[in-house]
């Protein structure tokens, strides 16, 4: 794991809350609910769950293509999460970039790849079209596409392709965090490897921070210095890649992990499989569940009580 800078961006008590419905029949989605964690100057943070479970909308609102309900967020000292004016939106533009789950939908299928990565450039006030033509080609090299393809059209590329478009898009204005919205799940498994691969040597060469939201427990394991697992639009738990996957003490953590394919087929059919029930596994009527630190740099969220039998276990 890289050592640990000071945290480049932290979240604190993030809510983002949805209504629905309308008149008697309104109600309010709690997709974030409370969460804080922190993500630290050139390391990659995985947030995983389940489908729902509120990680995307977490990158969202964090970059504010939503506006949070409640809570703070820190980048480099800046409170990002205030109300939205001029300078905060070219704060925002200047420093946090992402890239988006399908390599389809999130390219203008109307531009031209130079038009896609450069546009970024030219919101930023460049008028110099020599000099982004040049930055664009440098950047398309970067991540293994040529000059030739900067005349092309989303259409002509391959899924893989696209995934790289989105990627120069988002590093051109060399940005110092990355939110990678499940940038490998929509393409085929042999493609995977190698956008996660690119990433990983574009985070090394340009000195990147990655918030890095994908529901493949396999691929956050590989690509992840510290993870947080969310349930429900909350936290449950923190810890560096290596802790969490060889001591998983939440039990839902435990239940996520307990669903990763082995590669011997013999194992994956008899192995156990841990499921996880909120009401069974839990009692919170007398105490209320907070997050706790149960190892050094370890946090879970858990009653006193599960606190401390958690504390037992790792002692034993």
């Amino acid at each position: 794991m890289a050592e640990l800078k000071p945290p480049i961006l932290e979240v604190k008590n993030l809510s983002q809350h949805f209504t629905t419905g309308r008149g008697k029949k309104r109600l309010a989605v709690k997709a974030v609910d409370d969460v804080s964690f922190e993500v630290y100057t050139q390391e990659t943070f995985g947030l995983v769950g389940e489908s729902g479970c509120g990680k995307t909308t977490t990158g969202r609102t964090i970059i504010r293509l939503y506006d949070p309900t409640a809570g703070q967020v820190l980048f480099d000292g800046w409170d990002i999460s205030r109300p939205m004016n001029k300078k905060l939106r070219r704060f925002l533009s200047d420093n946090i970039a992402m890239i988006f789950q399908d390599p389809i939908e999130s390219l203008n299928p109307r531009m031209t790849i130079e038009e896609i990565v450069g546009e970024g450039l030219f919101v930023r006030g460049e008028q110099d079209k020599a000099k982004v033509r040049k930055l664009v080609y440098e950047t398309l090299d970067l991540v293994g596409l040529t000059q030739e393809h900067a005349t092309r059209y989303p259409h002509e590329f391959s899924g893989g392709q696209r995934q790289r478009v989105g990627i120069a898009r988002a590093i051109i204005v060399k940005p110092k965090l990355i939110i990678a919205d499940e940038p490998v799940s929509a393409l085929d498994v042999s493609i995977q490897a190698q956008v996660i691969n690119l990433l990983n040597d574009l985070k090394q060469e340009l000195g990147l921070t990655i918030l890095f939201v994908a529901h493949n427990l396999s691929v956050v394991k590989y690509f992840s210095d510290r993870i947080g697992v969310m349930y429900y639009g909350k936290m449950v738990e923190i810890a560096n890649a290596a802790d969490l996957y060889e001591n998983p003490l939440h039990p839902y953590t435990r239940a996520l992990l307990s669903a990763i394919p082995e590669p011997n087929p013999r194992y994956s059919i008899s192995g156990n499989r841990v499921d996880y029930d909120p009401a069974r596994d839990h009692d919170y009527s007398a105490e209320q569940p907070s997050m706790r630190e149960v190892l050094p740099n370890h946090f879970v969220y858990c009653s006193q009580g599960e606190y401390e039998r958690f504390k037992l276990k790792v002692s034993l």
